[in-house]
């Protein structure tokens, strides 16, 4: 979900949104489709609220819309217009509705019936992350109640674990957990779904896990590897000293990877420690020690 107090570059509203920096600028200068602050630098820092609606304006944009025919309009109409359609077809509608009457019967039936119909990875790929933009961006500029964001959370999220849960392989067995004082899932259960699909066992320990805890769940249960996700900076750097003894002291032949918008700015650090970084190091599965 995004936070509603952090501020974005306008590198990262370009990464955020599909727009380029460029567009960004001419859309600022042009339209005054929003309005960022200055950092001290100078450089421009766009709030949640204002790259929710800059993200509804380039969906609408892709599908034909003019921009100078959006700008003006209310965020909330302009934010749940863009996703009123999705091309393929996702019941985003459905279940935005259900979310909006705290409905949770029906929400879980639209969740249960795509998981099945679309299989793990395709699930956590086109339904719990677009979601999760969707709840975020409507969150952001005030169109829904906390109560419709924990609903959603609780519901999609459960589902999306007994998904990892029940559909097991045969695939080498992956240790995961999120860090201490972490309580974001959503990013990182879409990422041990997309693992699942590409062979890997994950097994979820849950948020806010003593990195204690997950190494001697290492050496008892004998994993290929250990993947841990943290998406507050405060949170890596508070656990960083334990996190960077975490790699050397793993079983021998079991990696470390962490991921999460959390490591910015420790890469390399957490690199010469011995974590894999990226996904790319999961393409290819050690075979001889697939279960």
């Amino acid at each position: 979900m995004n936070s509603a107090y952090r501020t974005y570059e306008i590198h990262e509203v370009a990464n955020l949104t599909g727009l380029t920096p460029d567009r960004l600028r001419v859309w600022e200068r042009r339209y005054e489709v929003v309005r960022p602050g200055r950092q001290p630098n100078g450089y421009r820092a766009y709030t949640a609220d204002q790259v929710a609606l800059l993200r509804a304006f380039a969906r609408l944009v892709g599908r034909g819309a003019r921009i100078g025919e959006l700008v003006g309009r209310p965020a909330a109409e302009v934010v749940e217009k863009a996703w009123e359609e999705t091309e393929d077809g996702t019941p985003l509608g459905a279940m935005l509705a259900a979310i909006r009457r705290l409905d949770r019967g029906p929400l879980e039936v639209l969740v249960a019936d795509e998981l099945a119909t679309r299989g793990l990875s395709r699930f956590a790929d086109e339904i719990v992350l677009p979601l999760a933009e969707l709840i975020g961006d409507l969150w952001a500029v005030g169109d829904l109640p906390i109560a419709g964001e924990h609903l959603a959370s609780e519901v999609v999220l459960h589902v999306l674990k007994g998904g990892l849960n029940s559909q097991r392989n045969n695939g080498p067995l992956l240790l995961c957990a999120a860090l201490p004082g972490e309580r974001h899932e959503w990013g990182f259960l879409v990422t041990l779904a997309r693992l699942h699909g590409l062979g890997w066992q994950p097994d979820y320990l849950g948020t806010d896990l003593p990195l204690e805890e997950v190494i001697q769940a290492a050496w008892r249960l004998a994993p290929a590897g250990v993947a841990l996700s943290v998406s507050d900076p405060e949170s890596c750097a508070f656990a960083l000293d334990v996190l960077l003894t975490l790699p050397s002291r793993l079983p021998a032949g079991c990696f470390a990877a962490i991921g999460g918008a959390g490591i910015e700015g420790r890469q390399r650090v957490l690199a010469d420690a011995g974590f894999r970084l990226g996904l790319e190091h999961f393409a290819f599965l050690p075979s001889a020690i697939a279960r």
